[in-house]
């Protein structure tokens, strides 16, 4: 588990019961903040969760940030789950939608690509916006715009297509950022050999046999 946003310090542990993949569709069990993680970039926090049941159905949930060991924990007991005929119904649900619900993660985790690669491509831009032609600076720019304008969007090709787009042009800015860095090793080695290349011929005596 880690941080949606840059310089996240709380993240809330939202504890479900069901068959769903999609949270909205399951009941919530419990919820609590583990708070005090350090600033950082977002996806670089790494956070633990744990989840334990005893043998008297007691379920015990830690979230533990790996950098600083600060922990939260929370308990939910026996009486709070469901009934026979409740899961039996959210099992049935579970069936019915079950289409429907594919089709909503594939969705989900298609704008989350989208948001991630916008993300990381800002990120690239930023770090080495001088090393790249003002053209491509625009290509890419455009990318991302119309990326943030799709990505809350349920239209899936809508998605792959944004992606697709910020894909190429990120991939041609890595192109000139490794052109650009294999000419300065070269440039950089041959400065570095300052002697004439005669210099390095060496005279050699032979004599022929007759």
């Amino acid at each position: 588990f880690t941080t949606a946003e840059d310089n996240q310090t709380t993240v809330e542990i939202h504890v479900l019961q069901g068959e769903r993949p999609l949270a909205k569709d399951n009941r919530t069990l419990a919820r609590f903040r583990l708070e005090g993680i350090p600033p950082a970039p977002r996806g670089i926090p790494q956070i633990e969760v744990t989840f334990d049941i005893d043998a008297n159905g007691i379920l015990n949930v830690s979230a533990k940030d790996l950098a600083t060991g600060k922990q939260q924990k929370i308990t939910v007991t026996a009486s709070s789950g469901l009934t026979e005929e409740e899961i039996k119904r959210m099992i049935d649900e579970a069936h019915a939608h079950a289409e429907e619900d594919r089709k909503m993660k594939e969705v989900i985790d298609t704008r989350n690509q989208l948001d991630g690669l916008i993300y990381q491509t800002e990120k690239l831009l930023r770090e080495h916006r001088e090393k790249i032609p003002e053209a491509e600076i625009r290509a890419i720019e455009e990318a991302i715009n119309e990326g943030k304008k799709v990505k809350d969007s349920n239209d899936i090709s809508q998605l792959r297509n944004a992606i697709n787009r910020i894909t190429t042009s990120s991939h041609r800015i890595a192109e000139i950022l490794y052109r650009a860095s294999s000419a300065g090793r070269a440039t950089g080695s041959s400065g570095g050999n300052g002697k004439d290349k005669k210099d390095d011929v060496i005279d050699a005596e032979y004599e022929e046999k007759k």
